[in-house]
């Protein structure tokens, strides 16, 4: 297994990339971001964005549905909340400064986590979705949005060859599609629903997880594709 991120590098590798993060990703990682908001609109509710960054997802979400953004970068937090003033996005509960591992909400406060572009960029990502799982209610979702490493070829043999430069950016460039199959199996609370890739060029997927207990179990998931 890889060498784990710190909670410090992560800190300042987010907070050096503040003030232009809008600029360098906003467009890549928009059909993404567009694309977790569609699906956590199909459950609704109460939404917790984890890892929100500079908000810019937070204008897409209806004004039906009321969130919650954290994120561990408090200059990344700063721009969030001035883009929650400029749009007036008074369903937007709260924004917090908070570690993803240790989320300050009671077991099933929300109807869906959205975690986008964030489960590669923290130092445990298995405690860390163990965390997703607990605040969310029986029947909701936990979203994803993220790189996945490849298993073979040219594209793994650059991603490991990448890794300590991507590392000192934040980022996991060779975090596996296993490790969050094996983390389902092994947490027996939740089930993969879906795996779809996302642009650009597929190197990004959109995850799903059903909590199980609710209507989850049952009938209306799409089948995870490996």
């Amino acid at each position: 297994m890889p060498a784990e991120l710190e909670t410090g590098q992560i800190e300042r590798a987010y907070a050096r990339w503040a003030p232009v993060y809008d600029l360098v990703f906003g467009s890549v990682f928009e059909r993404g971001r567009k694309a977790s908001v569609a699906a956590a609109e199909r459950v609704g509710g109460r939404i917790l964005e984890v890892g929100v960054g500079t908000g810019l997802s937070l204008p897409e979400y209806a004004w039906t549905n009321r969130i919650t953004g954290i994120d561990l970068s408090e200059p990344m937090l700063r721009k969030a909340k001035a883009r929650v003033d400029e749009h007036r996005l008074v369903n937007v509960e709260g924004l917090a400064v908070m570690d993803a591992q240790h989320l300050a909400f009671a077991d099933g406060a929300f109807d869906v986590v959205v975690a986008q572009y964030v489960i590669t960029v923290v130092p445990e990502p298995e405690a860390t979705l163990d965390e997703f799982a607990r605040v969310v209610k029986p029947g909701g979702e936990i979203i994803l949005i993220n790189h996945l490493g490849a298993e073979a070829g040219f594209r793994a043999t650059l991603e490991a060859w990448l890794a300590p430069l991507a590392r000192r950016l934040g980022w996991q460039p060779e975090f596996r599609w296993e490790r969050l199959v094996a983390w389902a199996a092994h947490h027996h609370g939740v089930r993969i629903v879906e795996r779809r890739p996302m642009p650009p060029l597929g190197h990004f997927s959109l995850i799903r997880f059903a909590k199980l207990g609710g209507f989850a179990d049952g009938e209306g998931l799409a089948p995870a594709s490996t």
